[in-house]
């Protein structure tokens, strides 16, 4: 019986392959290799490391080769050899034209395998074109562009106290999640393993739901919460006397909200003229980007409330109550606005002269 050749690699070698098989994102075939060569490197003979691997011996052998002369540079893919598809112009342009300017009759917007029956050519080509284009007919944004009449000073307003904060001041971007509801599971789910994710049933109860109304300070990140049964001016008030009770009474309090009614009552707009220290700046209609607290709402979503567990209204009050206590212990740092307003309100003007053409 014929003895293996020894092959050994050395710990830097071994540390870039096994990199390279933990990947998530490169081609089969290429981990596939590095595998083969860690194997290899083993002790497994070329036929263990075949069957592993489902492979042949030959090919064991070949790519065995290929890295003792060339490296980790010889696992990679190389161009395979012939003379590339040349795509004719007019059909290059058919398939733009197609994509950009007409709908087909069968579905409401262009797959790959529809563009291909209609221009008569291969899926492939297809794909060639849409990424030579950066094309991608499948995915679609959703926007919408405000007809406030005081759309540019309440921009200018806003984004001036996120990137230049008044001195001897508090900002804070206030709103409230509405319907949040204590949703419990008919069964227990199913733990994480190794070999299996985590799950759950998809059918669950209803326990009720409650509103959350939020204070997020830009400038340190910390949130001020109260977990309430509706959302009306009266709830509103309290959360603004709760807000004006948890802050430093020696500074202005510049308070970020939207256009909600009850943001706007009588009875609010009275408070506020009595507490000269606060000032309420309304952002633009259908603006809420600029609102920073949706990104905390964002955080909350996807951290306690997407898998939560809830009880009971109470078990799900207690729940915000701890993320809120242990975001502002762990997590919470300043918030950052980056884009001038010179900039938002001009990409607002392209995306309206886009409308009109």
């Amino acid at each position: 019986m014929r003895t293996p050749k020894p092959f050994q690699i050395s710990s830097e070698t071994t540390d870039a392959l096994n990199e390279l098989c933990r990947s998530t994102t490169l081609p089969h075939g290429q981990i596939m290799r590095a595998k083969i060569i860690l194997q290899l490197s083993e002790g497994m003979t070329p036929t263990e490391v075949a069957e592993a691997q489902r492979t042949s011996p030959k090919t064991v052998h070949r790519w065995r080769n290929r890295f003792e002369e060339e490296g980790l540079n010889g696992l990679l893919e190389r161009p395979r050899s012939g003379r590339p598809t040349v795509l004719d112009k007019e059909v290059v342009d058919r398939v733009l034209y197609l994509t950009t300017k007409r709908i087909p009759e069968e579905a409401t917007h262009w797959s790959v395998e529809l563009m291909a029956k209609y221009a008569e050519i291969t899926p492939w080509q297809v794909r060639q074109i849409w990424a030579a284009a950066d094309l991608r007919p499948h995915r679609l944004k959703t926007f919408k562009i405000s007809n406030d009449p005081e759309f540019s000073d309440k921009v200018v307003d806003i984004v001036g106290l996120y990137m230049n904060p008044p001195e001897n001041a508090i900002i804070l971007s206030v709103d409230e999640k509405t319907q949040i509801q204590a949703l419990d599971r008919t069964q227990p789910g199913l733990p994480l393993n190794p070999s299996r994710i985590g799950s759950r049933t998809h059918d669950y109860k209803r326990h009720g739901t409650a509103s959350l109304y939020a204070a997020f300070n830009t400038l340190t990140g910390k949130v001020i919460g109260k977990v309430a049964a509706r959302t009306n001016s009266k709830e509103f008030l309290s959360f603004l006397k709760l807000i004006d009770r948890r802050t430093n009474s020696d500074k202005d309090l510049h308070i970020i909200l939207d256009n909600l009614s009850a943001h706007k009552t009588k009875e609010i707009r009275e408070w506020v003229d009595t507490h000269p220290r606060i000032h309420l700046h309304f952002t633009p209609t259908s603006s809420s980007c600029l609102n920073a607290v949706e990104g905390w709402f964002s955080q909350l979503e996807r951290r306690a409330l997407y898998r939560g567990v809830f009880t009971s209204v109470s078990d799900l009050k207690v729940k915000l109550e701890n993320f809120i206590k242990a975001h502002n212990a762990e997590s919470a740092k300043p918030f950052k606005w980056t884009k001038p307003a010179s900039q938002i309100l001009a990409s607002v003007e392209r995306a309206k002269q886009s409308l009109q053409n």
